[in-house]
């Protein structure tokens, strides 16, 4: 019969264990969701959602969003206490921090005057 994870790990020497349990906490940290971070950081969807002004549900649809714009997550990041930094990596050439990426904030631009009532194309369907 095979032994398990635990039963292997128990009979690696004491110093060759922690250097494992050190890495897999590393591994662990380095793949936070949304939703980990924030429970890591003892924030409550309820906090997020009033620091952003927005409903604890628009908060939980973030934390399932595979794709969402930059400047969405640097508020999120921001909202549970963080700083967002964007960084490209490539083979053989050192990482490069961006700058600017998604620090446009939608609310502070200004907004486009709507055509009056009167110019608006009837919707047909």
């Amino acid at each position: 019969m095979g032994r398990t994870v635990n039963e292997k790990l128990n009979e690696l020497p004491q110093p060759r264990r922690e250097k494992v349990e050190r890495r897999a906490a590393e591994l662990i940290v380095e793949e936070y969701s949304l939703r980990d971070l924030r429970r890591a950081l003892g924030r409550t969807q309820t906090k997020i959602a009033s620091t952003l002004k927005v409903g604890q549900d628009t908060v939980a649809r973030y934390e399932q969003r595979s794709d969402m714009l930059l400047s969405t997550l640097r508020r999120y990041v921001e909202a549970a206490g963080g700083a967002l930094s964007l960084v490209a990596d490539f083979p053989n050439r050192p990482s490069v921090r961006l700058k600017g990426i998604g620090d446009i904030d939608v609310e502070s631009q200004p907004r486009r005057s709507q055509r009056p009532a009167s110019r608006r194309r009837a919707r047909t369907g």
